[in-house]
């Protein structure tokens, strides 16, 4: 379960099962998660060589299999077909936003490098900061944004700057408990804990001179706070159970979708650890915000040239029409880009023309559901033999052209309840003649 919670809130590059997990467990785990979820490559390790297991795990959705823990020439070859199978998608992708494309999506190369799609004010400054902090030795580094607004693509624009040949390293501090992120972070030696049975390398130290990036740090317990305060200001750490102090060369960054601030003053986060981080702080809009109204369409435009949704209609559905691109820039967007390219998707999905127009557009398919049951509601309230009536007078008139005579005939009965039931439903206004003036009697005896 705790590989489940990590896959779902992660994107992992390789899931690796280890011999003690059994055929049971791997089909129990491919059964959870959709056979080749997300594309993620699954590779086994079997005590073993077994064709008709490995045939089995294949069939489950598996990368590929290695018969027993020694063959590390494959692991470096199957790593390796990974890269590449990862580098040719990315290609692919990219492969339509190059040239006149770059220059229209991306403001300059270091946003095309990252894919930090815009031309409006506020992504030149956010930008602008990106090349001021990676200028400098600011570390740490904090990032701000509401959800889905691209912290990590800052991070990363970052690190290709900095730090383009060494690693880059992500950890959601949401996703972990206490233990788990602390053992995660500074790594852990033999016996440190139960079930420690090696030691560990933390991902600090696997970052190396690189970058790591603290996703929603925010959500960070307060005892591991004091000890993250104690890696800024000491540039050094210890594994959980060690002894050793370890030099801490890499650049922190800390991205949060909360204000740290008012954080701090609910006693969430530590004062001292929100000073130190809160350096040169680079703030990222948010969708809805009118300096990056413009954007919307551009991302809309890139989200459908980049898409891989629907292969089949690669090129196929190549622009939105104007109604469409007007519903996009009207939408508050509280999953900011994250949602919109979800919008895209869908629209990609669902359409069966060249053109996403404004009935493709669904901001939330619940929406639908609750429309479609609100409108069965309406027509059955709507469904009465009251209106029915009502209408049915109402086209009896139109037909005649207001003549009560003929409607009264057409209708098949008297004048007098004619007028008794426009006056009842309220239908328009008669204008009366002398002798249709002499009915208003009837009018009355009818009524009573």
């Amino acid at each position: 379960m705790e590989a489940l919670n990590i896959l779902k809130k992660n994107e992992p590059e390789l899931v690796l099962f280890d011999s003690n997990i059994n055929s049971d467990g791997v089909s129990e785990f491919f059964q959870t998660i959709g056979t080749n979820k997300n594309n993620v490559p699954v590779v086994i390790i079997a005590e073993e060589r077994n064709q008709e297991n490995f045939d089995k795990y294949h069939a489950m959705g598996a990368f590929s299999c290695l018969a027993g823990t020694g063959d590390s020439e494959k692991m470096k070859n199957i790593v390796n077909e990974i890269n590449s199978h990862t580098e040719a998608e990315s290609e692919k992708i990219m492969g339509c936003v190059t040239g006149q494309d770059a220059s229209r999506f991306f403001a300059d190369e270091l946003a095309g490098s990252v894919g930090m799609v815009g031309k409006s004010v506020s992504i030149l400054n956010t930008i602008k900061m990106i090349k001021l902090v990676s200028a400098s030795r600011c570390n740490p580094i904090l990032i701000l944004g509401e959800t889905g607004t691209g912290k990590e693509l800052v991070a990363k624009a970052i690190h290709n700057i900095r730090h383009p040949n060494e690693e880059f390293v992500a950890v959601n501090c949401a996703a972990l408990t206490a233990n788990l992120l602390e053992s995660e972070l500074f790594g852990h030696v033999k016996g440190s804990f139960t079930g420690a049975d090696r030691d560990k390398e933390g991902l600090l130290e696997i970052a190396n001179a690189g970058t790591i990036l603290l996703d929603e740090i925010s959500e960070m317990p307060m005892e591991l706070q004091a000890k993250l305060l104690r890696v800024l200001e000491a540039k050094e750490f210890r594994k959980v159970g060690g002894t050793k102090n370890i030099a801490c060369k890499a650049t922190i960054a800390a991205s949060s979708n909360r204000n740290l601030l008012d954080e701090v003053n609910n006693n969430r986060f530590r004062r001292d650890l929100y000073y130190r981080l809160n350096i040169s702080p680079i703030v990222i809009a948010p969708l809805r915000s009118p300096d990056r109204k413009e954007d919307i369409s551009l991302i809309a435009e890139y989200f459908l040239k980049t898409s891989n949704i629907s292969p089949e209609k690669t090129n196929k559905v190549t622009s939105l029409t104007k109604l469409a691109i007007e519903a996009l820039e009207k939408h508050n967007w509280p999953g900011n880009v994250r949602e919109l390219r979800n919008v895209i998707e869908r629209a990609i999905m669902r359409e069966t023309t060249d053109k996403i127009g404004l009935s493709g557009i669904i901001f939330d398919p619940m929406e639908c559901i609750e429309i479609s049951d609100r409108q069965k509601t309406k027509q059955i309230e709507d469904f009465s033999l009251e209106k029915a009536e009502r209408e049915l007078i109402s086209r009896a008139l139109q037909e005649t052209g207001w003549q009560k005579t003929r409607t009264a005939a057409l209708l098949g009965i008297t004048r007098a309840t004619l007028y008794a039931k426009v006056k009842q439903y309220n239908i328009g206004k008669a204008q009366f003649t002398e002798e249709e003036e002499l009915d208003n009697n009837e009018i009355a005896l009818a009524s009573a």
